[in-house]
């Protein structure tokens, strides 16, 4: 049954058009005669530069069931042991654990983008005839030592030996070329654009004299960087982490550091990446665990770090980030779709998309579908799915299901949820951001400038950095200046006048109305900027862009200033949103609230461990 979209949809009040059929996308895809399921030979989405991410053909017809639009369900095509819907990491982890219990199940992935992974998300690219691959998403496997017990066995089940990348992550090669970080101070606050190296590894006094701060801004850096200095005198440790738990970090600077307003903005966006808001919602506290390059000023005298075990170095990363690990998820549920029988292995491997639904398959992955209703059948002994897939609805029946998809999303898909259920994950904001990645034929002008991060006060993207330096597999990163590089910048919508998730929303709007024209001219006006003084030409020098569009990103974060306290982990939105309900169960990482692949994987784990008692 075909459903046309002759409407708007609406996305909390702003309109942004979906065309006037869902069928339009997919022609381009799959052909008018393609067979209704198949993926063709050429049918790779790690190659697609331009927006990709949440691309045009992923989110139209969920924002139009959201704004009201329904779907009518046909026949059942087809019988489940089990539906996920949602093929990233949680999604692919829950597959995975209902097969370890249930060996010949029949089990269906749905998923409404183009290509499996969720945020994983893997991109190609072929500079002067070498092979870039390059994180799309979730980057990086942090701290593996933190991870929960189930996590660390799926990990090992699928082949991922983390401590192999001591080997594979060149720990040394940025320090070998003397690269730092450097500064993109802008012309609105400081009346010039200037770019100003070695931040952190230079000393403060020679750093800041070079930067285009008034005087008084100057002292105050300085002052807040060199002198041993308490700026919480008489208070005990204790009564420090307190307070510094309730007010931001830049107001910590503001009034306890008392710095220049200068000083002030140069930091307000410093963790965009991370927490994707302003300093001014940041608890304080928390910067004791972030310094991205020489560290932050203010907090080094006045509470001192306390014993524990020591952190991991964040190397614990695949070329194309944590891509890898939904790749090795498929294989261990389709070892035909992709070839090899080791983590390295795979690294080079290309994934045969043909191979991920085929007639017949004890485990299929469906791409390009999106689930609109599940609901219960008939004396609840089933749930019946409806997906729009090319523009056509289609209806399967499973004896169990795994909602592994956004939150936000559950209550208009599963309207039969109880209310209070559906507030729990309607609580649940997800935060907008891009992850463009650039491809260059070499990196010399970075090198020239000794330049490894650039960190933009107030722009467009937040930051341009060189790739991780890792080779495994046979895959080679390019560890001379004169090799090919991919570029990352991270750009994250931000609002002076809007706090809380109410700037996530509007981020949200604003991402999906931002053309590709415009992540590129930033991103070749800021490299630009940057790297101009080395004999960089953007216009020359950039072979390639694609940007990771995630309109719906991260997982929502309680842990900044405006989140209440709860008496229990039961009074949490989120715990109370991911109860089982029937044959439905909930798994992604959205369900415990943190952005990560541990999370993921367990949250996988505990939502099958509670379909198997339903």
């Amino acid at each position: 049954m075909k459903n046309k979209i002759t409407r708007r949809d609406f996305l909390n009040g702003t309109q942004v058009a979906i065309g006037a059929s869902l069928l339009t996308p997919w022609t381009e895809v799959f052909g008018r005669e393609a067979d209704k399921f198949a993926l063709g030979p050429d049918y790779y989405p790690p190659a697609k530069t331009g927006l990709r991410g949440s691309h045009n053909g992923s989110w139209e017809t969920m924002h139009a069931r959201v704004a009201g639009l329904s779907f009518a369900a046909g026949p059942v095509e087809e019988d489940y042991d089990l539906v996920v819907v949602g093929g990233g990491i949680s999604g692919l982890s829950a597959a995975h654990f209902y097969r370890q219990e249930h060996p010949t199940a029949r089990i269906l992935v749905l998923d409404n983008h183009d290509d499996f992974g969720g945020h994983a998300k893997r991109n190609e690219f072929t500079v002067d005839g070498r092979r870039q691959i390059a994180y799309g998403g979730t980057e990086s496997i942090d701290t593996p030592s933190g991870y929960t017990d189930v996590a660390k066995a799926t990990l090992k089940d699928i082949g991922v030996d983390v401590q192999r990348f001591y080997e594979y992550f060149d720990q040394e090669l940025f320090d070998k070329f003397d690269l730092s970080y450097g500064i993109a101070f802008d012309a609105e606050t400081y009346g010039e654009r200037k770019l100003v190296t070695g931040y952190g590894s230079r000393p403060w006094k020679d750093f800041i004299a070079e930067t285009p701060l008034s005087d008084v801004a100057k002292a105050d850096l300085l002052r807040a960087f060199t002198e041993e200095r308490d700026y919480l005198p008489g208070m005990s440790r204790d009564e420090k982490v307190e307070l510094l738990s309730r007010i931001s970090y830049r107001s910590y600077l503001k009034d306890y550091v008392k710095v220049d307003e200068q000083v002030l903005e140069i930091y307000q966006r410093w963790g965009m990446s991370y927490w994707c808001v302003g300093m001014d919602e940041v608890p304080a506290i928390y910067i004791l665990g972030y310094g991205d390059g020489g560290g932050l000023p203010g907090l080094t005298h006045t509470i001192q770090q306390q014993g524990g075990r020591g952190v991991e170095p964040y190397i614990f990363h695949f070329p194309d980030g944590n891509a890898s690990i939904a790749r090795l998820l498929v294989r261990s549920l389709i070892p035909e779709a992709l070839p090899g029988s080791s983590m390295e292995d795979s690294v080079l491997a290309r994934l045969n998309y043909q191979k991920l639904d085929v007639d017949g398959a004890l485990v299929r992955i469906r791409l390009n579908s999106t689930v609109v209703n599940v609901a219960h059948g008939k004396d609840q002994e089933a749930v019946l799915l409806s997906y729009v897939h090319a523009g056509d609805t289609h209806t399967v029946r499973a004896r169990k299901c795994i909602m592994a998809c956004y939150n936000s999303a559950i209550p208009y898909i599963c309207p039969e949820l109880p209310d209070e259920q559906k507030a729990g994950l309607a609580y649940n904001v997800k935060v907008p951001l891009t992850y463009t990645k650039v491809t260059v034929p070499n990196w010399n002008a970075f090198a020239e400038l000794g330049l490894r991060f650039v960190y933009y006060t107030k722009d467009f993207y937040k930051q341009v950095e060189l790739d991780y330096p890792v080779s495994m597999g046979g895959y080679e990163f390019g560890s001379d200046p004169s090799e090919p590089m991919t570029l990352h910048m991270c750009h994250v919508p931000y609002f002076d006048d809007i706090q809380g998730p109410k700037q996530w929303r509007a981020g949200r709007r604003q991402l999906l109305e931002t053309p590709f024209s415009t992540f590129e001219h930033h991103v070749k006006d800021q490299l630009d900027q940057a790297l101009s003084g080395a004999g960089f030409d953007p216009d020359r020098d950039i072979t390639a862009i694609t940007v990771n569009r995630w309109a719906h990103g991260y997982s929502y974060s309680p842990d900044l200033l405006w989140e209440p306290e709860y008496a229990s982990d039961a009074d949490k939105p989120w715990v109370k949103g991911r109860q089982p309900y029937g044959r439905i169960a909930i798994a992604n990482s959205d369900s415990n609230a943190s952005a990560d692949t541990n999370t993921a994987i367990s949250q996988a784990y505990r939502a099958v461990q509670d379909i198997e008692k339903s």
